[in-house]
């Protein structure tokens, strides 16, 4: 066991090229802190199919990504197709600013190159709920329908670093923040034509325009509000299973535009991914 490593840890070290171009100095500091903590090799992919040539010899090792939010979610997608993801410790050291690390700080991941490799070396693994899109496709956070009435992402407080809470406290305060939904002063611009289905049930129908649906995965279900179009309060439930139809519509999801399509249906999955977070 080397000095370096003094728990045995093995790590293989995925840096994102967009990482290293965006930020190479925190990249850097990333790369050497984990380095100085564990047995790690690096990966420094050019592109996906290189990044699936790594993670499919991983071995044992813990696999770590550095980069943003799709870097991660490129990970996850891919052991989520290999049906591998459940049985595979990840962590992350975010490298980005926002909205490009988003997810990272609604997870609980510290946004600090220094702090987020500390994290992956001395933290703990937790298991975490998604959602599970009928496409083969997963979502880490939430996702609005339709995409251009996303939530702003809620500034970082004076000082640089994220707000910290519990785990299961930090989960509710996402849910709330996602499915709250913009204020009076910030109405839902435009409305959409959309049929909404919870386990069956019908929430929502094509001749009752909406102004927005949100949909996120907490403690093993998916939440669901339904904001109208005008300044009423929004019809919430929880469910397995949600599903929209409607005239080609696009959503964003992980902060990420995807679509057009017709339908979609996803799935929460509880404790579907492993990753470290800070104790």
């Amino acid at each position: 066991m080397s000095a370096a490593d003094p728990t045995g840890a093995q790590l293989l070290v995925v840096i994102d090229p967009v990482a290293r171009r965006v930020d190479g100095e925190s990249t850097r500091i990333a790369r050497d802190v984990l380095c100085a903590g564990a047995v790690a090799k690096i990966c420094l992919p050019s592109g996906a199919e290189e990044v699936a040539r790594a993670v499919a010899r991983r071995g044992r090792r813990r696999t770590v990504v550095i980069g943003d939010d799709r870097a991660l979610l490129r990970v996850v997608g891919l052991l989520h197709r290999r049906r591998e993801l459940a049985d595979t410790p990840l962590a992350w050291v975010p490298v980005g600013s926002l909205p490009a690390v988003t997810v990272a700080r609604e997870l609980g991941v510290p946004l600090g190159a220094v702090a987020a490799a500390r994290a992956v070396l001395e933290g703990v693994e937790r298991r975490l709920g998604l959602l599970a899109d009928d496409s083969d496709g997963v979502v880490l956070h939430g996702l609005h329908v339709p995409s251009g009435a996303s939530h702003r992402a809620a500034a970082v407080p004076a000082g640089g670093g994220a707000p910290w809470w519990s785990p299961a406290a930090r989960t509710a305060r996402t849910a709330l923040t996602l499915l709250s939904g913009p204020s009076d002063r910030h109405p839902l611009p435009g409305c959409a034509r959309l049929r909404v289905e919870a386990d069956g049930v019908l929430l929502a129908d094509l001749d009752r325009p909406v102004g927005r649906v949100a949909v996120s995965a907490v403690d093993g279900l998916a939440h669901v509000a339904i904001h109208p179009r005008t300044g009423t309060h929004p019809l919430r439930t929880h469910a397995r299973t949600v599903t929209v139809s409607g005239p080609d519509f696009r959503y964003r999801a992980d902060n990420r535009v995807r679509g057009p399509v017709r339908t979609r249906t996803w799935t929460a999955v509880p404790e579907a991914w492993r990753l470290t977070l800070p104790g």
